[in-house]
C-alpha cells in the first residue's frame, strides 16, 4: 500500500484529499502547523475512516522535521498544500507570503531529494494566469499575477520545474485549482476559516446560519452577466479526487506538468447566492461594496488536459456544492452551540 505525505493536510482541501486517498487504498501521513486548521480534524478523519493517521504538528520550512518524517515513514508521494492562502491578505503582507510559501516549497524539495522521494503533487492556483488572457484559461496561456499570493504559486511552480529539470528522477504535477467550495456530504469535514472568510462560499454559509448579518459582494461593475465577478466553482470532493488521479498518474509516468482543475463553467457571485438560496430554501441578504484589490472579472478553467492525462473530470453540481456546504455549516453551529 503506497504512503502519501500531505503537507497542510489538516486544511480544507488537504483533509478532503486525505479521505479520498484512504478510500482509494492509500495510507496517509499529515504535517501541518495548524495556522489555517484545527487539530481535531485528524481525530475526525480517523474516526470517520477507521484508520490511524500519523500527524506531525510542525512547519514545512523545518527541513529537520521533514527529514524525520521521511525517515520514520516509507513515503512514495508528497502532496504539498501547506502555505498561506488569502489573496487580500497577501496584498497587505507580501513578505510573509513570499517567506512562508517559497521557503516551505524549497525546504520540502531539498528534503525529498535528500531522502529519495521523487513524486510531488503541488497545490497551485488559477491565480497564476495573466488577467489579459481569454476568460477560459488554458494551461499554455500567458502567466502573470495580480497579487502576491498568485506570485508565490507562480514562483513555486517555477522552482519545481527547475528542480525537476536538474534532477531527472523527480516528477511533479502542479494542479492549478479554480475555486474549491462545498464540503464532504457526510458533514464530518468542511471549510472552517479562522476569522472573517476570504472566500465566497464560507461567507454565504455564515450568513445562512446567522453568524454574519449579510454577505459583502465586492464589486458589481465588472463586465459580466450581472456585474459581479465570475469564477469556476468546483466541489472540494471533485478536487480531492483530482489529487488521487494525479498521484496515480505519477506512479506510472514521468515528467513535470501543470494541469487545470475546474469544471469548465463560470458562475457569478449573485448566481451562486441564488443557487444557494434555491438548494437550501433560505434567503441570503447581501450588500454591494467596492471591488477588492487584486480581484479579476472572469476566470474559469479549460479542464480538457485533466481529462486527457488523468482521466479526471468534475461530476458534482452547483446544487451539490451548496447543499453540502450548508449541511457542514449547520453541523458546525450545532457543535459550537
Amino acid at each position: 500500500m503506497s504512503k502519501v505525505l500531505l503537507t497542510g493536510g489538516m486544511g480544507f482541501i488537504g483533509s478532503h484529499t486525505a479521505v479520498s486517498l484512504i478510500e482509494n487504498g492509500y495510507d496517509v501521513v499529515i504535517v501541518d502547523n495548524l495556522v489555517n486548521s484545527e487539530e481535531d480534524v485528524v481525530h475526525r478523519l480517523e474516526k470517520f475512516k477507521n484508520v490511524t493517521i500519523p500527524f506531525y504538528n510542525g512547519d514545512c520550512r523545518d527541513e529537520n522535521l521533514l527529514d524525520k518524517i521521511f525517515n520514520e515513514h516509507d513515503i512514495e508521494i508528497v502532496i504539498h498544500f501547506a502555505g498561506l492562502k488569502a489573496v487580500g491578505e497577501s496584498v497587505s503582507l507580501p513578505l510573509e507570503y513570499y517567506e512562508n510559501n517559497l521557503n516551505a516549497t524549497i525546504s520540502l524539495l531539498k528534503s525529498m531529494l535528500k531522502n529519495k522521494v521523487h513524486k510531488l503533487v503541488f497545490s497551485s492556483s488559477a491565480t497564476v494566469y495573466d488577467e489579459d488572457n481569454p476568460d477560459e484559461r488554458v494551461e499554455g496561456y500567458k502567466l502573470g499575477c495580480t497579487n502576491p499570493y498568485g506570485w508565490t504559486k507562480f514562483m513555486c511552480e517555477q522552482i519545481i520545474r527547475d528542480t525537476c529539470h536538474a534532477n531527472s528522477q523527480l516528477n511533479a504535477i502542479s494542479l492549478r485549482y479554480f475555486n474549491p467550495v462545498g464540503a464532504h456530504p457526510s458533514g464530518i469535514i468542511g471549510e472552517n476559516p479562522k476569522g472573517v472568510p476570504n472566500n465566497l462560499m464560507p461567507y454565504i454559509q455564515q450568513v445562512a446560519t446567522g453568524v454574519r448579518d449579510y454577505l459583502r459582494v465586492y464589486g458589481n461593475d465588472y463586465d459580466t452577466v450581472d456585474g459581479t465577478g465570475v469564477r469556476d466553482y468546483i466541489h472540494v470532493c471533485d478536487l480531492a479526487d483530482a489529487h488521487v488521479a494525479a498521484s496515480k498518474y505519477l506512479q506510472n509516468n514521468k515528467g513535470c506538468l501543470e494541469i487545470n482543475i475546474g469544471t469548465g463553467k463560470g458562475a457569478s457571485v449573485l448566481e451562486m447566492v441564488e443557487a444557494f438560496e434555491k438548494a437550501n430554501k433560505i434567503k441570503i441578504p447581501y450588500k454591494i461594496e467596492a471591488r477588492r484589490p487584486g480581484d479579476v472579472a472572469i476566470n474559469y478553467a479549460n479542464a480538457n488536459k485533466a481529462y486527457k492525462l488523468l482521466g479526471w473530470k468534475a461530476t458534482r453540481t452547483l446544487e451539490d456544492m451548496c447543499k453540502d456546504a450548508y449541511n457542514w455549516q449547520c453541523n458546525l453551529q450545532k457543535k459550537h452551540n
